[in-house]
């Protein structure tokens, strides 16, 4: 789907909605009753926004739908904000502000990015489309960890929340963040001065998508939800030569495969067992051809944690065992490895505060049911919303939003084999029941932060 088509799509779908949300709804709705009037058209705008996606950093077209969108329904729009730390670099942030007296502020937040997978759905609305990253390449992309979920629910939930504007008092913050998937967009906007330019909020909400709980279900977390997330690259530079002599050379892809081996001893073997740690080697790049020896690899990791205690441990270790490595293989001390921890993409570890979960939680239940509103286990995986908290000075919670067929749900519950995942070229959500339920469920924890 071209972008031409994408608008077309997208205001059609919006459309009918749209022409009323200005007025305020009857006594009588709900937020379930209005989520399910514009489900066909949320449905429609989803699967546009899902058959083109944008990769981190260039998320122009979806920052432009989600902008639209929220001035339909009465919110100011600011577009284009945030602030990488790459000079020139320009960043797609979206800020919809809606006031509606005196009150709380209340910040929802829908990551928009997108990543570098090949769709295999084979989904009518399938992504097939091909991109330049911010730095070059050409990938196949696909919103395979639901950030078009996410959005789409934010718009939802934006349509629900001002046509029940005289049932709450105070401000909604929506925000769509930029770059998620390089974990560097939340910073970005909080140094682009979002809250000295559009208020400090009172409680920062968002939610994320998952195969491993069915439709109709979301998942809570109270206290560490995700881990922190720290990217380091390590340089294993050598003596290239040719690959008949090697004893002329310092193999850099050997001693490569040395640290690789060595690094898995750092969790097993320094960490305790009752501090989860994960510390992985994702790429691995080195030569050109099978008959010379390189002159560098390049091994990029990422490492997480909850303890910043250890997480400095390990990236202590990473640096100690790849100069040791070296030394041991007799590399020059001017060809020793480069250890490098890439500042702009880190995260902290996501805390949703307790006693904001535990005064969402009833909101949550009455509107989907109890049993519905599931405990879910902290894991291992990061995300940047975090720093939206400025450190704890914010309260902040992110929920689990089930996508998976119920019947599939099952089945794999019992067989003990995952469904298709976050980060799968398969990861395929239901989208309608996935859709309503998100937006019932965030529409509903924004009203109870501000209900009169």
């Amino acid at each position: 789907m071209d972008s031409v088509t994408r608008v077309i799509a997208v205001a059609v779908a919006c459309l009918g909605f749209s022409l009323t949300a200005r007025a305020t709804a009857p006594r009588e709705a709900t937020t379930a009753s209005l989520t399910d009037s514009q489900l066909p058209s949320l449905v429609q705008y989803y699967e546009a926004l899902h058959a083109d996606p944008e990769l981190s950093r260039l998320e122009a077209h979806t920052s432009a739908d989600l902008a639209r969108e929220l001035r339909a329904v009465g919110f100011e729009v600011t577009e284009r904000v945030g602030q990488y730390s790459i000079p020139g670099q320009q960043a797609y942030g979206v800020v919809g502000i809606l006031r509606n007296g005196t009150g709380p502020t209340v910040l929802i937040r829908a990551d928009m990015d997108a990543l570098p997978v090949e769709e295999q759905t084979g989904l009518p609305y399938a992504s097939h489309k091909r991109m330049a990253g911010s730095t070059g390449g050409n990938f196949p992309v696909m919103h395979a960890c639901g950030h078009d979920v996410h959005v789409t629910s934010m718009v939802g939930a934006a349509r629900v929340l001002a046509a029940l504007r005289d049932r709450w008092h105070g401000t909604l913050m929506l925000v769509g963040q930029p770059a998620e998937e390089t974990i560097d967009g939340a910073s970005a906007l909080v140094r682009s001065g979002l809250y000295e330019r559009f208020g400090k909020p009172d409680y920062a909400l968002a939610l994320h998508s998952t195969a491993t709980i069915p439709t109709g279900t979301i998942g809570i977390v109270s206290g560490y939800a995700l881990a922190t997330s720290t990217s380091m690259d390590v340089l294993v530079r050598g003596v290239g030569g040719h690959g008949s002599r090697p004893e002329d050379a310092r193999d850099p892809i050997v001693l490569a495969a040395s640290i690789v081996m060595q690094l898995q001893t750092v969790v097993s073997r320094e960490i305790s067992p009752f501090d989860p740690s994960v510390l992985t080697v994702g790429s691995i790049h080195g030569g050109t051809k099978r008959n010379i020896i390189p002159e560098e690899v390049k091994l990029e990791l990422t490492m997480r944690t909850y303890s910043e205690a250890t997480r400095q441990h390990m990236i202590q270790a990473v640096a100690r065992i790849a100069r040791a490595a070296a030394l041991g293989a007799d590399m020059p001390e001017d060809r020793l490895p480069i250890v490098r921890v890439i500042e702009t993409e880190q995260a902290p570890a996501l805390f949703n505060e307790p006693k904001l979960v535990a005064r969402l939680r009833p909101a949550l239940e009455n509107a989907l049911g109890q049993a519905n509103v599931q405990d879910f286990p902290r894991i291992m995986g990061s995300e940047d919303f975090g720093n939206l908290g400025l450190d704890g000075t914010i309260p902040v919670t992110l929920f689990w939003l089930g996508v998976s067929d119920p019947v599939k749900a099952a089945e794999a519950s019992r067989t003990h084999v995952p469904l298709p995942n976050i980060h799968s070229g398969l990861y395929a959500p239901v989208a309608a029941p996935t859709l309503r339920t998100g937006v019932i469920a965030m529409s509903a924890a924004a009203l109870e932060l501000l209900g009169h």
